[in-house]
């Protein structure tokens, strides 16, 4: 279930989302769509409780099953992404994907995790996706091609400008979770914006598909982000080298979130490279962007009760499981917290990516951050500045009115700002190719 691999590190839960364990919620319902997927009718009743079992009996849900196929065609993918606490009741929203069309589900789930109720969910609309009006298309071409292993090759778009000669090329590095090569969220695509704002000025770009989004089975066993995200990035910047008409010494390495996280280690890994930007990221562990992103919609729920602050006392709690940093008789590597293995976080938490920066004298760093940006905080940019600052090769700079997806915003918000379209702030993509372009 590719979305529930990833899911508290992309920030998609709610505020309740650990008081009732969501992870047991999540693989409850994935669970249940799986069985009606394999026609295993009589095993999905048997997650219904008493009263639903009596008003939905088991034939009914063979033909509620089969009239969703007759309209929406085979299920492709059905999975959990949003839990959210509805009195002594939890809703869980499944995220379904058919052959012909995309449904979502609600399941209602009792504290003793039995389903109480099943709905179709109503469609929401979103934006469409909103060309900036710094992008000329014109300038620029782009370019299907894959990377990767054989048999396990990832879609990429090469973008590359029109009309001239040995131009810079920048490969983008995603942020957590499984993500399109667009790093699309809700109606916005920041790679897109930033890819096709730097192609107008003369600068090349490669981007490509998340691993996580399109072999989720890869991903069933232990793993750490040399898997996720290190190998493909490397892929990417070997075939950024040998792109007709971009200067092999001039690649550049654009990290969004995890992605600028891991940029310092991938300066290490590819020592050559002429830059790598580091744009909304983590200076701490993150383990401690996740209290804050807890901490954070906690207070945006403007729920004082005993009962939701004990919730997220209750979330505190299983987050602190993530701060192993090795592995022991105890704890095997695949052993799952907060959906992702241990082995993930032990070699994660043994990375500090603030000490490896400080000691690259080469590359090239930009660093960026948005006073906007609810995801991580201006406290990150500051270490960030405390520990380079001084630095000749770094350039820090801290756009107050920026978001996590880089964009223009009046407040922090919530996930449901990412709904609306807004293009990556012009401001930012000018500064960008300045920068890339600077000796």
């Amino acid at each position: 279930m590719k979305k529930s691999l990833l899911f508290i590190i992309a920030l998609l839960f709610t505020t309740t989302a650990f008081s009732q364990n969501v992870i047991q919620l999540f693989n409850g319902a994935n669970d249940f769509f799986k069985l009606l997927q394999e026609e295993k009718f009589k095993d999905a009743h048997a997650f219904f409780d008493d009263t639903l079992k009596t008003k939905l009996t088991e034939e009914n849900l063979q033909k509620l099953w089969g009239d969703i196929g007759t309209k929406y065609g085979k299920a492709e993918s059905l999975d959990a992404i949003q839990s959210k606490a509805q009195g002594d009741f939890f809703a869980v929203t499944v995220e379904g994907k058919f052959a012909n069309g995309d449904q979502n589900f609600i399941l209602g789930f009792n504290k003793q995790q039995k389903i109480v109720g099943i709905f179709l969910a109503p469609s929401r609309k979103t934006s469409s996706y909103l060309k900036p009006t710094y992008v000329d298309t014109s300038l620029y071409q782009e370019k299907s091609v894959y990377i990767g292993p054989a048999g396990k090759q990832l879609a990429a778009i090469i973008t590359t400008p029109k009309n001239v000669k040995n131009f810079p090329i920048v490969v983008f590095v995603h942020g957590s979770g499984p993500a399109d090569m667009d790093e699309t969220i809700g109606a916005n695509k920041p790679f897109k914006d930033i890819a096709g704002g730097l192609a107008s000025k003369g600068i090349a770009s490669v981007r490509y598909v998340k691993r996580t989004l399109i072999y989720p089975n890869e991903f069933n066993k232990a793993f750490t982000v040399k898997e996720e995200v290190l190998d493909d990035a490397a892929a990417a910047i070997t075939l950024a080298k040998t792109v007709a008409g971009a200067n092999p010494k001039a690649v550049y390495v654009f990290g969004h979130s995890l992605g600028g996280m891991l940029a310092p280690r991938i300066a290490t890994i590819t020592p050559d490279l002429a830059g790598i930007i580091l744009a909304a990221t983590p200076a701490r562990k993150l383990t401690d962007i996740i209290v804050d992103q807890n901490k954070y919609m906690f207070d945006q729920a403007n729920d004082t009760t005993a009962a939701f602050k004990k919730q997220l006392a209750d979330a505190a709690v299983e987050i602190d499981k993530s701060r192993i940093s090795q592995l022991g008789t105890t704890i095997k590597p695949d052993s799952i917290i907060l959906g992702l293995p241990a082995k993930y976080w032990a070699d994660l938490n043994s990375y500090n990516q603030v000490t490896v920066a400080k000691s690259l004298s080469k590359p090239k760093i930009y660093i960026l951050q948005g006073g906007n940006d609810f995801q991580v905080g201006k406290v990150d940019f500051d270490l960030w500045n405390d520990a380079l600052g001084k630095k000749k090769n770094v350039l820090l700079k801290f756009y107050p009115d920026l978001n996590h997806l880089l964009s223009s915003q009046t407040e922090k918000g919530t996930m449901a700002q990412y709904q609306a379209a807004v293009s990556v702030s012009e401001t930012l993509v000018n500064d960008l190719a300045s920068w890339i372009k600077s000796k």
